[in-house]
């Protein structure tokens, strides 16, 4: 078997369970992002609950063969639980439970728990590597480009480009944004990123080909954003 979709295949099985023990639970990060886009490998899978919920989240995850892991010491977040299990032989399927809210170290920006799940709606979520799909609660198309945004590191610069034809409602965007960080700021370093001639190269080898029509109705549609 394929090591990404053995890799999928783990993350998908506990994804279900997760849903079959009625776990209280979101998807975000870049899985969420296939929910909207052009589905993407993923390293590990980012799931975000209350507090109280977590013990239950990983004790299913307990149950598929997953196994808890201590956080890398530079991540991204603050305050979460990693669980692993080895898809193949050296080939590892992952999961970071976020607890009660979404932290990032870089921009210091802060999502509780209630406001994601405010922002959020059972969708269908399709796998890359195989022809499957689960129906899962996954956080908004909006409130995911605003959390994107906020951190801006090069991955989510190429999920944020992806999901911006996927916006509804620019206002409440901005407006979460520009509670959150220096928004002009922020558009600057994207737009400087996308504008740049390796990124559209940098894109394909990530979500694969990306026709030019719409390659420049999402860079428009970013360069737009501060006249919206």
């Amino acid at each position: 078997m394929d090591r990404l979709a053995a890799r999928e295949k783990e993350v998908f099985g506990a994804l279900q369970a997760l849903m079959h023990s009625k776990c209280g639970f979101a998807v975000i990060g870049g899985y969420a992002v296939n929910a909207y886009a052009l589905p993407r490998f993923s390293v590990d899978c980012d799931l975000i609950v209350q507090k109280d919920g977590a013990r239950k989240v990983g004790k299913t995850l307990l149950s598929c063969g997953f196994n808890r892991m201590p956080p890398p010491k530079h991540a991204a977040y603050a305050n979460f639980l990693r669980f692993e299990k080895e898809a193949l032989p050296g080939f590892i399927a992952a999961f970071d439970i976020l607890m009660g809210e979404v932290h990032d170290r870089q921009s210091g920006a802060t999502f509780t728990a209630d406001w994601i799940f405010s922002h959020s709606s059972l969708v269908t979520l399709p796998a890359k590597t195989f022809a499957g799909q689960l129906k899962v609660r996954v956080v908004d198309a909006d409130a995911l480009l605003v959390m994107k945004f906020c951190c801006a590191r090069a991955t989510d610069i190429r999920d944020i480009f992806m999901l911006c034809d996927k916006v509804n409602n620019w206002e409440w965007v901005k407006a979460e944004l520009a509670s959150r960080v220096d928004l002009a700021a922020q558009h600057r370093k994207i737009m400087q990123k996308v504008s740049g001639a390796e990124f559209r190269k940098d894109l394909g080898g990530v979500y694969g080909y990306v026709e030019p029509a719409a390659f420049g109705k999402r860079l428009r549609i970013l360069a737009a954003i501060m006249e919206k």
